[in-house]
């Protein structure tokens, strides 16, 4: 996997004044701007990990495609929305399981946003059949559960010294799991997620995909957990 500058100063800087001046005739008139150095360099660094997650044996699709790929849309749905601007200020990408078609399927997750950048993966706030499987799962394998997440939780040097779990939980133990089994703190939890933050500097360095890649194989194993738990 050849090293890689995709992401930079310009890229961050655009995202910065998006949410000062975040409105539609600002954005068309920066637009070549935002394609030159956000979004088409963001397309590229999913397209360079499609290989790479192919060589990993990743089961993750990296979609380039501008439009129904992996990018998530800079626009925001302002329907139902009291904040009626336009744009989101921050770029991010989803890569589904393959076999995923819904929201019970983990992914990967990479959030670009000046000072508060992210890798993620896991699932968020499934739904009930789906949360039931999972938490049966933990409660079935403990120590197969404890050995998918420990290194996220410990902050191991590949994920980054702020590597956790992130999502809420229930105050009680849900309906049929004792309040003494064995990772119970976690069998109350409603969504299965990992969060690493990224600075600045790394979301700007040459070799940015690596750093992804890196993180991405790092908590593979988490994500295969709920996966297999899931049934896929």
């Amino acid at each position: 996997m050849a090293t890689a500058t995709y992401l930079t100063k310009a890229t961050l800087d655009f995202l910065k004044q998006l949410k000062t001046h975040n409105d539609r005739d600002w954005f068309l008139a920066n637009k070549d701007r935002y394609e030159k150095h956000v979004r088409d360099p963001f397309l590229l660094l999913i397209a360079d990990l499609a290989p790479a997650f192919e060589k990993a044996k990743l089961p993750y699709i990296a979609d380039p495609r501008p439009n129904g790929g992996s990018m998530m849309r800079i626009y925001r749905d302002i329907r139902f929305a009291k904040d009626k601007s336009p744009y989101k200020t921050a770029i991010a990408a989803h890569f589904a399981h393959q076999e995923g078609k819904d929201n019970a399927a983990p992914g990967f997750y990479l959030h670009i946003q000046p000072g508060q950048s992210m890798i993620g993966g896991g699932v968020w706030r499934p739904e009930p059949k789906a949360l039931k499987k999972i938490r049966d799962a933990i409660a079935a394998d403990p120590k197969a559960w404890h050995k998918a997440t420990s290194p996220l939780r410990a902050g191991a040097h590949k994920m980054g010294s702020a590597c956790g779990l992130i999502g809420e939980s229930l105050t009680r133990p849900p309906a049929g799991f004792p309040a003494d089994l064995p990772s119970i703190e976690d069998i109350k939890r409603k969504d299965f997620a990992i969060s690493s933050p990224l600075s600045d500097a790394e979301v700007t360095s040459p070799g940015f995909n690596k750093l992804v890649l890196e993180r991405f194989r790092a908590s593979a194993p988490f994500l295969e957990f709920l996966a297999k738990a899931v049934g896929l």
